[in-house]
């Protein structure tokens, strides 16, 4: 799901040219999303996800790559009021799923080798967990959510002992007693 933000017409003061600029004020609207993300990295060259020496500039700059909209004034960011900016920072870290996992399956999941998480990582399990590419515009967490269920819904079951296959037997032969008693 997308977030609409609107932004109004701003006057900027540039201390450089030592003149004030008029922004065009516009509602923008930002997806959290894997093509997002791609295109951010393909342009700074770092991993986003984790790391937590990225600067304003580039966090302005991943709003940029959020956003739908084209031709968007690259001014409208600096725009951006903190309340706005802390809406934005919500809805990246929002799961947008009802989906959770247990504190150990969670901490399973994070492990990637000492990696960062990039986009190419995420195509990979995408891709290898057969999802299709539509779903590289939801919801970054969404999708990784999505992964994630995909890697532990296709773990093999865990083979039950003979004791608990036997007890699982002995179950079953007594509940068919039981029905042929009624009957």
């Amino acid at each position: 799901m997308p977030l609409p933000i609107t932004i109004p017409t701003t006057e900027l003061w540039d201390p450089v040219e030592r003149r004030f600029y008029d922004v065009k004020g516009q509602t923008i609207t930002l997806e959290h999303s894997l093509v997002s993300l791609s295109k951010w990295e393909s342009k700074w060259k770092i991993h986003f996800i984790g790391n937590k020496e990225v600067t304003n500039k580039q966090m302005l700059d991943y709003f940029r790559c959020m956003t739908i909209e084209k031709n968007v004034d690259p001014l409208l960011y600096s725009c951006l009021t903190t309340e706005q900016v802390t809406e934005i920072l919500r809805y990246i870290d929002d799961s947008m799923t009802a989906t959770f996992f247990s504190k150990s399956e969670d901490d399973a999941a994070n492990q990637t080798d000492n990696r960062p998480v990039t986009s190419e990582l995420i195509y990979y399990w995408m891709f290898a967990s057969g999802i299709s590419k539509e779903c590289e515009k939801w919801h970054l967490n969404r999708l990784i959510t999505l992964i994630h269920v995909t890697s532990e819904e296709n773990k093999p079951r865990k083979k039950r002992s003979e004791s608990e296959r036997m007890a699982h037997h002995r179950a079953l032969l007594k509940a068919r007693r039981a029905k042929r008693r009624k009957h």
